[in-house]
């Protein structure tokens, strides 16, 4: 089976060589779209990450591609109904960043609740060791509300447990046991969990039901001077939204490794070459440099995965997701909900 790979790290190429050197394997450097003059017929599966966009344009470029294997959770950048149509086979890895994801949201709020970034900058830019006017507030005590509490989601409230965090967690499905394991509680619903929480941290997929849970009406259910944390997906939360919650105090802060249009912000010549942008899209991004300037607000660029750790473990399962499907076993198959 010959098998394409789109790769970010040399060292990474070079470890799925190794792993997969039984294979007929070709590799390129960056997203598939850095590379749409490429085309082979012969490519029976594609290893890409998050940052590739694989539709019915980029399957084209492998008319007798079988399989694609993601090295991410998440999955929203494939177009899972057109390789249904085809017949192409998606993995995932479900599992891998957990901890890591989950230490990522926690460290945003850290930055957010003892002002890290304020006095850092403050010492390198100011010479000044003054505590003045950087005073942060506790975990202690406070109201935790994850939502989603799958594989990071769970983890996450693990560790606000540690830092003695009352928790609270909105999930569709109750896992009743998990909650007794670890001492939290559900909500019926989001605005009960957005009412009630002082630090509201996402760990849900993107899809159509997650699209902009938070948004212009729910907004005005989430408690007053609440903390957001997204390491989830850009989209679930509608940026004009999170614009206005900061804008009128609802909000007090937010720590956000992704957002929507993050791609249009790596890549701002992609938008200028589309010959119509929509207005959604402008004004997104307009919004997201409000929030990139805005001093109550982290912005960092979609790395929560990024440890040797889980990078290891993302490599690790991708190569038995690609031994499975090809003893026609396949593994960790995504499918759209």
């Amino acid at each position: 089976m010959k098998i394409v790979s789109f790769y970010n790290e040399p060292w990474e190429k070079e470890y799925l060589s190794e792993k997969l050197s039984k294979y007929d394997i070709v590799f390129y450097d960056g997203i598939v779209q850095d590379h749409a003059d490429v085309s082979d017929a012969d490519v029976e599966a594609m290893l890409v990450f998050v940052k590739s966009h694989v539709g019915a344009e980029e399957m084209d470029q492998f008319p007798n591609l079988k399989y694609i294997a993601t090295r991410s959770t998440g999955f929203d950048h494939i177009d899972l109904d057109e390789a249904k149509k085809r017949g192409i086979v998606v993995s995932n890895v479900p599992t891998y960043g957990e901890n890591s994801v989950a230490e990522m949201a926690f460290a945003l709020l850290l930055a957010l609740s003892r002002r890290i970034y304020d006095g850092y900058k403050q010492v390198v830019e100011e010479s000044n060791f003054s505590p003045k006017g950087l005073t942060g507030f506790d975990l202690r005590g406070k109201t935790l509300g994850i939502v989603g509490t799958g594989h990071i989601g769970s983890y996450a409230i693990r560790m606000g447990k540690g830092f003695s965090m009352d928790v609270i967690a909105f999930d569709p499905h109750h896992d009743d046991a998990l909650a007794k394991e670890l001492g939290f509680r559900y909500c019926d619903t989001l605005e009960e969990l957005f009412a009630q929480s002082d630090v509201i941290s996402l760990h849900v997929p993107h899809n159509k039901h997650t699209h902009h849970m938070i948004n212009m009406e729910s907004i005005g259910k989430i408690k007053k001077g609440a903390v957001l944390i997204n390491t989830a997906r850009g989209p679930v939360v509608e940026t004009m939204a999170m614009v206005k919650a900061l804008e009128e105090g609802i909000l007090a802060g937010a720590g956000l490794d992704v957002l929507e249009e993050e791609d249009v912000m790596m890549d701002e010549m992609a938008l200028l070459r589309e010959e119509v942008p929509t207005s959604e899209e402008l004004r997104n991004v307009l919004a997201n440099q409000y929030l990139i300037d805005h001093p109550r607000v982290i912005v960092t660029p979609h790395n929560a995965f990024n440890t040797t750790e889980a990078l290891h473990r993302i490599l690790d399962t991708t190569v038995e997701n690609i031994e499975g499907f090809t003893k026609g076993d396949p593994v960790n198959v995504v499918e759209k909900k």
